[in-house]
């Protein structure tokens, strides 16, 4: 595969000519809208004239989705994807499912449709929408509300056309750490009777007694032989309230996946992928600043507007670059091919089975179209 660095004075036609690549395939494959801007340290994925390249494995591509997704975005995506993750249903202390609040009933029917297997996501949210990680102690303390949490799913999951499951429990405290284990193995049990497989989202813990409330309850060698499949969330290094850094440096991106194939067999391991980038206000005030999330696309396109060149940190293997508006400094951290490359050369080097990408509600045709040039979909 070629992916090409812009320089100052490039215009899409040069690259075009240089790379020996019809202009309107590169303005396609990277979503460059007129009047063709560029941005210097922009980086152009130039697709193959010809077929795949060889060698390439079959892996399991998915990705989370709220049910409000634009219709368009869902179309463009569904093509590359194993599996749609519907983002999510909560729970009570009962053990009463809550519905998300847009209805998912035309997002199960598009994803079947195209011949991808929608999966129920399950997350401790209450009837306010907030994680409570009191919720997965009363499920997994309690057998009634587990059980009755397990028949709601079941019956709600075969109702409504859903083809799996997928858990994703975060903050679960110390206290819980086994008992969680436990009712992943007991939930994965239940639904494989029906030909429903059981994924696990995991913190991305780089060391089995690493300290902190997103970590503490996560036992990698449990839940790994108690789900089907897991997902590594890492992403989120840099996030809304947290200092300017990039959103899943390969570097520590690296540390989780080397401890996580110590604890679980490499065939049930989904690297988490992030899907978007963050806008942080300067100077950054610990408890005050919040950046903005932006989409990959609206990253380069800001870049473009303000006049100013994309880096790109080598350690980190991702872009970024710092502006001014309104006499505010603004450092911005995304994604794009170069830092998605990256996290699929880990994935081959480390001989994972899949990717999982949060989230797909804006649509980044370069990620995609790397993806089918490098591996295979699973279906």
């Amino acid at each position: 595969m070629a992916i090409y660095v812009v320089k100052s004075g490039d215009s899409v036609d040069s690259i075009a000519a240089s790379a020996g690549v019809p202009v309107e395939k590169i303005l396609w494959a990277n979503q460059i809208e007129y009047p063709y801007r560029l941005a210097v340290g922009q980086a152009i994925y130039l697709p193959e004239n010809g077929t795949a390249a060889n060698g390439r494995t079959e892996l399991y591509f998915f990705g989370y989705a709220y049910p409000f997704i634009n219709l368009e975005v869902l179309a463009d995506t569904l093509p590359f994807l194993t599996a749609l993750y519907v983002f999510s249903y909560g729970f009570t202390m009962e053990g009463e499912l809550i519905s998300p609040r847009t209805d998912d009933t035309w997002l199960i029917t598009a994803a079947n449709e195209a011949g991808v297997r929608p999966v129920l996501v399950l997350t401790p949210l209450d009837a306010e929408g907030h994680f409570n990680n009191e919720l997965v102690t009363a499920v997994v303390e309690n057998s009634w509300v587990q059980e009755r949490l397990i028949w709601n799913l079941g019956r709600t999951m075969q109702e409504k056309g859903y083809g799996g499951l997928d858990i994703d429990f975060e903050y679960v405290q110390a206290k819980d750490r086994e008992g969680f284990a436990e009712f992943v193995s007991r939930i994965r049990q239940v639904m494989n009777l029906f030909g429903y497989p059981v994924s696990v989202a995991l913190a991305p813990k780089t060391s089995a007694d690493q300290a902190g409330l997103l970590y503490e309850g996560m036992d990698y060698g449990l839940l790994g032989e108690a789900a089907d499949r897991v997902l590594l969330m890492t992403y989120e290094w840099g996030f809304a309230y947290g200092p300017p850094m990039a959103v899943a440096p390969i570097n520590m991106v690296r540390r989780v996946v080397g401890y996580a194939v110590t604890e679980i067999p490499v065939e049930k391991i989904s690297l988490g992928i992030p899907n978007y980038g963050y806008d942080w206000p300067l100077p950054y005030e610990r408890g005050t600043t919040k950046a903005e999330s932006i989409s990959n696309l609206e990253a380069v396109k800001r870049a473009i507007d303000f006049g100013v060149e994309i880096r790109f940190d080598e350690i980190a293997q991702s872009p970024y670059y710092r502006y001014w508006q309104y006499g505010v400094q603004h450092e911005v951290w995304f994604e794009d091919v170069r830092s998605i490359k990256a996290k699929y050369d880990l994935i081959r080097e480390y001989g994972l089975t899949g990717a999982g990408f949060w989230q797909l509600m804006n649509f980044f045709r370069p990620a995609w179209l790397l993806m089918e040039e490098m591996f295979r979909i699973l279906r």
